[in-house]
């Protein structure tokens, strides 16, 4: 199963390069026109009174990330049922590394930004990592990084989307709407009651899942935190028709990885990277919001990462992973400084008004993801593997 995760995170990952790519190419070009014309697609559905009318750009954001966040959600239950999350010890090094992942790039961009209200909101973009682009760097350089470090890798950018969850929830909700709430609670008091009773039927779930998720989007709460609510009441283990048995959420997540690492993902990515970089001079990238962001990514990661997890392991709360060395924990921390499609994710949601900063958060993401991705790559290539 770990295998198979790794190597469809690791093709995900080399997929958003490209998506990256060719939404810098058109949004440069002279197909910058059809670029924004696709991105303001209105797409509507209409069933009674019930009205969603939103542009192509709002239904990859609000509606295709909520699949990506069940996925995240049925990873996190699976791992702390009988996964890599599953004991104290296991959890321990990529717990503390992520508490540091988070605190540290937080405090790095509200330095630069803590005197303006407006830029503040952006506190949580560096506090990110994109696992399948870091993952996709590990798979570059094969057997020269040990499996317990793709292992560590992975539980972190997992306790770290559960972080980013947390904090969307609490901090970037906007006004809520008391009957869309209530719709919500029954809905997911509907879910409660499928596991608790041992329904096994998925398609019991997506029902009652798709009714949360519009609730959900009306009520002021973003729609993807519908998608980790679901993911939680899907059960692990139930019987089939025939009476065999057989568990729900991994075969759930098994069926949603192809889409969500190949369409979903990229999608996202080339819907939300297209940063017209001809109109951003040097000056306005030195300003305190990129320049937040930048820092916070780049050295604010390595630095939390990799100094929680070195008092962690002095204090013996935690362990160094097996067959690896400092210097390649030092170059995995680096990696997580690749915050792209979770750190541009918080940046829609933090500044509604994409032009604001005339994009030069976006950009920011971009440069220290990519400076992370390259770093983090040359450290682990050259480092000499721990002799045993």
């Amino acid at each position: 199963m770990l295998d198979e995760f790794i190597k469809k995170e690791s093709a995900g990952g080399i997929l958003l390069v490209f998506a990256t790519i060719f939404a810098l190419l058109f949004s440069n070009t002279f197909m910058s026109p059809v670029y924004e014309y696709f991105l303001h697609i209105p797409v509507e559905i209409k069933i009674g009174p019930l009205e969603l009318n939103k542009s192509l750009y709002h239904w990859v954001n609000d509606g295709l990330m909520a699949i990506f966040f069940l996925l995240i959600g049925l990873e996190v239950k699976r791992e702390i049922l009988e996964g890599h999350l599953s004991s104290i010890r296991q959890v321990a090094l990529p717990s503390f590394a992520a508490i540091g992942g988070m605190v540290v790039p937080a405090m790095i961009y509200h330095t630069f930004n803590g005197n303006n209200e407006l830029a503040a909101g952006g506190w949580a973009i560096p506090t990110a990592t994109d696992i399948a682009f870091a993952l996709g760097i590990l798979s570059l350089l094969g057997n020269r990084v040990p499996l317990s470090l793709k292992v560590f890798l992975m539980a972190l950018a997992i306790i770290d989307d559960l972080g980013a969850i947390v904090i969307i929830a609490i901090f970037y909700t906007s006004d809520l709407s008391t009957l869309s709430i209530t719709v919500a609670a029954l809905s997911l008091a509907t879910l409660v009651a499928l596991n608790i009773f041992n329904v096994s039927k998925k398609a019991a779930y997506f029902i009652v899942g798709w009714i949360l998720w519009v609730s959900v989007l009306k009520s002021g709460v973003h729609a993807t935190l519908a998608g980790v609510v679901l993911a939680f009441t899907i059960p692990m283990k139930g019987k089939n028709e025939n009476g065999e048995s057989f568990s729900p959420l991994k075969e759930i997540e098994h069926g949603l990885h192809f889409w969500v690492a190949f369409f979903i993902l990229p999608l996202f990515a080339f819907v939300n990277a297209g940063v017209n970089v001809t109109d951003i001079s040097l000056e306005q990238m030195s300003g305190p919001v990129p320049v937040g962001i930048m820092l916070g990514l780049f050295f604010g990661k390595q630095l939390g990462v990799f100094g929680f997890s070195w008092l962690a392991i002095k204090l013996k709360l935690a362990t160094l992973p097996d067959e690896c060395n400092w210097i390649q924990l030092y170059g995995v921390s680096i990696l997580t400084g690749i915050g792209f499609t979770m750190s541009l994710f918080i940046v829609s949601l933090a500044f509604v008004d994409d032009s604001l900063f005339q994009y030069t958060d976006k950009l920011a993401i971009l440069v220290a993801s990519f400076t992370s991705g390259i770093v983090g790559y040359m450290i682990l290539k050259f480092c000499r593997r721990p002799t045993s």
